[in-house]
């Protein structure tokens, strides 16, 4: 493991040190109550500020407002989180290593289109016609259907399933257990029985993509399902047929959108949230934990509740809800009173 000192990490994060002349070898990055006194911790959270006074940190990363209110050493930096990131990169790979080539173990069918410094792993399954870009890593026990193009510098973890067909753009990482191109959920009802439609489609990853563990993205009836550049996405994410996500959103563990939904840039969906079928969702919106989104929601717009509502009316609402115990004992003694 590499050492810095405070000064080099500090040069790294744009930040200045506290007391003035204070260095040290810094040995590794740790959280408040688990950092040793070579190590380096940060505080992106104000609650955290009474746990600081006990840390065995050698100095800590915080934000500029708390720069002259702290009495441990500390590089003070605009962003603590962001700062934090870099200082992992200093002392963590981002990934782990692949060495490139291609297993003797791997099945690998006609035609393959193979980048410079691909990694194929043990017990994959590449069929024909497939496209593999520079420097992208398919780990062991992965599959990827047939006419399936995969750009440069991609990171495809073990036991991922990208089926016929999808198209992967650069820089995207699929974590294990993530299935691209799965079957959208499409029956037509005829009587008692219900008879599958063709899913015909594909899905499109763009750049910058990543996809969380176990979860699945459906491919589009016809057309596409298309997630945009740089949205990130939890485990265990159910994303229907036809749906398009916007670029730079961010969806947490066990959200479930439903089919052909049209979700806007930079969305934020809290853990598990579910939008029915057919809606619009605006640019910048975020919708809390626990939502069920019926409707369409507008841009800029934050929501919470099920049915989700404004997020100030839904508070007011769930406090009212707490106290009709009180209200109805209330109600009883006033129909007492009054003979009703």
């Amino acid at each position: 493991m590499p050492s810095f000192s405070l000064s080099h990490i500090a040069e790294k994060v744009n930040g200045k040190i506290f007391p003035e002349g204070f260095d040290v070898e810094i040995t590794g990055i740790n959280g408040i109550e688990d950092a040793d006194n070579t190590e380096l911790t940060f505080l992106s959270n104000r609650r955290y500020v009474p746990k600081l006074e006990k840390t065995k940190a050698a100095a800590a990363l915080v934000e500029s407002s708390l720069g002259d209110k702290l009495e441990m050493p500390r590089v003070v930096v605009e962003d603590p989180y962001f700062a934090f990131r870099e200082v992992m990169l200093m002392f963590h790979r981002e990934h782990p290593y692949f060495a490139p080539g291609i297993s003797e173990k791997a099945s690998v069918g006609a035609n393959l289109k193979a980048g410079d410094g691909i990694h194929i792993g043990d017990f994959s399954v590449i069929q024909d016609n497939v496209s593999i870009g520079d420097n992208s890593v398919i780990a062991c026990q992965s599959f990827v259907g047939e006419n399936v193009t995969i750009g440069d510098n991609c990171l495809i973890y073990p036991g991922v399933k990208v089926m016929h067909g999808c198209v992967i753009r650069n820089n995207v990482v699929l974590h294990p257990g993530a299935v691209i191109g799965s079957d959208g959920f499409g029956f037509a009802l005829k009587g008692p029985v219900r008879y599958k439609i063709p899913q015909a489609g594909i899905v499109v990853l763009e750049d910058n993509v990543d996809i969380g563990a176990n979860t699945t993205i459906d491919r589009a009836t016809m057309g596409e399902t298309r997630i945009k550049r740089g949205t990130k996405i939890d485990n265990l994410v159910q994303i229907g047929h036809n749906v398009t996500v916007g670029e730079d959103c961010a969806f947490a563990a066990a959200v479930g959108i439903s089919g052909s939904s049209k979700v806007g840039d930079r969305v934020i969906l809290a853990g598990q949230v579910g939008l029915a079928g057919h809606l619009e969702i605006g640019d910048d919106v975020i919708v809390a934990a626990q939502s069920g989104v019926p409707n369409d929601v507008p841009a800029k717009s934050v929501i919470f509740g099920y049915p989700a509502r404004d997020i100030r009316k839904q508070r007011r609402i769930e406090a009212i809800i707490s106290k009709l115990p009180e209200y109805i004992n209330r109600l009883r003694n006033l129909e007492k009173k009054s003979g009703s």
